[in-house]
């Protein structure tokens, strides 16, 4: 039955192959005599139909390569008439364009082909950015024949990320981080994957901002601010996921103390000339900064100003 409904849109399709078809592109490559139909005489194993349940093989949609006037297949992989035609035994047969890392087709070639429909999804900030620097091709990252592209969803999306991005893999897998393990949230929730003019392609013009989005019981304004939250998120927290709660970078007092001296603190009991005994209290070896200063992102309160309330 599947077979047959795959049968019916080639059908459908075929009708409306344009009569470039049947000839030449302007440079002089042939185009196969029966589209898809000639393709699928090869290539028809499931992850190739899977294609007629993307939006790429519409045949109502006249933006879709498969629909009224597209040239199906080879709007994609180019003209294919030698590609399909007849070789001699032992003969290479004639490449079309391929997608993919594994592909012999230039990168430039395989983007130049996406970017014919897609630059609008990618937008300018993809030329020149990170991804377009490393020669990544769309392929790397999109499967364009998938019924539900991995890269396009939540829970899967960090899977393709992290093939190339092994370091975020791994610190991902720490005990505390964001909920990307569990599907609730992608890269793309912070990054901007096709590239942008902030540092890192974040989602926003700051780092602060972007963790904002979710977090914006911390935006602010406050009476009473905390230089380093003001600053930078990052001074105190890992994004990407960390061995300590809070996705703190450190455990407190550690943490606090890489800014705050330990002199002229309450807990630390003086000598009888006034000076630090130098013996700490145990409120910050055994506890935590925060057992007291617990306002640690600012606080609005009129007597805050040590972030106690």
């Amino acid at each position: 039955m599947i077979a047959y409904g795959y049968r019916l849109l080639l059908a459908l399709s075929v009708l409306c192959l344009p009569a470039a078809m049947q000839a030449q592109d302007a440079g002089g490559q042939e185009y196969s005599r029966e589209g898809a139909d000639t393709c699928f005489a090869c290539h028809d194993d499931q992850a190739m139909l899977a294609i007629f349940r993307t939006p790429h093989a519409v045949p109502s949609d006249p933006n879709s390569p498969f629909g009224h006037g597209q040239l199906q297949c080879e709007a994609c992989h180019g003209p294919s008439g030698d590609h399909a035609g007849r070789v001699r035994r032992g003969q290479e047969r004639p490449p079309n364009i391929a997608f993919g890392s594994e592909s012999d087709t230039p990168i430039d070639v395989q983007n130049g082909m996406c970017m014919g429909c897609h630059s609008s999804d990618a937008g300018v900030s993809w030329h020149g950015n990170a991804h377009d620097t490393n020669e990544v091709a769309c392929a790397d990252c999109h499967t364009s024949h998938a019924e539900a592209d991995p890269v396009m969803m939540t829970a899967t999306q960090p899977a393709v990320c992290f093939d190339c991005h092994a370091e975020q893999r791994g610190q991902t897998l720490k005990p505390f981080g964001h909920p990307i393990r569990q599907g609730e949230m992608d890269c793309g929730s912070c990054h901007s994957t096709h590239g942008g003019t902030t540092e890192s392609n974040l989602a926003r013009m700051t780092l602060n901002d972007t963790c904002f989005q979710c977090h914006a019981e911390q935006r602010g304004p406050l009476l009473w601010e905390h230089a380093p939250v003001v600053e930078d998120c990052s001074n105190c927290h890992d994004p990407h996921g960390s061995n300590h709660p809070g996705m703190l970078t450190l455990r407190a007092p550690m943490l606090c103390q890489g800014c705050h001296s330990q002199i002229g603190h309450p807990s630390v009991a003086n000598d009888a000339t006034g000076l630090p005994s130098g013996a700490p209290s145990q409120l910050l070896l055994d506890r935590n900064c925060m057992s007291c200063h617990t306002q640690v992102h600012g606080s609005n309160h009129p007597s805050g100003s040590t972030l106690m309330r």
